[in-house]
């Protein structure tokens, strides 16, 4: 069972550069089933419900190695922002003109 080393990304009601930890996450190893009287989703596979938390992405490959477990690691994207403050709406070089 492969293991997913990911660092998880901020919720909409996030904002700035806070620190966030890794996560070591299991894979599921079969696919969920439907339970015919209800029809809720189960599964009998107890690791997908592992995370693990870890402050580096050093600490969390060291964990995998040190345990046997395999795992796929998946870098954060790069976070591409402009700051812009509100005064920036009102100045005389605005690149797009008010349409009013």
């Amino acid at each position: 069972m492969t293991a997913r080393i990911y660092k998880p990304a901020q919720n909409a009601m996030q904002s700035g550069q806070g620190k966030h930890s890794w996560v070591l996450e299991y894979e599921p190893e079969k696919p969920r089933d439907i339970e015919p009287l209800m029809g809720w989703t189960s599964s009998t596979d107890m690791k997908s419900q592992v995370k693990l938390q870890f402050g580096t992405k050093e600490e969390a490959i060291a964990y995998a190695e040190r345990n046997g477990v395999p795992y796929r690691l998946e870098e954060p994207k790069p976070v591409s922002r402009k700051i812009l403050s509100y005064s920036d709406n009102f100045s005389p070089n605005r690149v797009v003109p008010w349409s009013h």
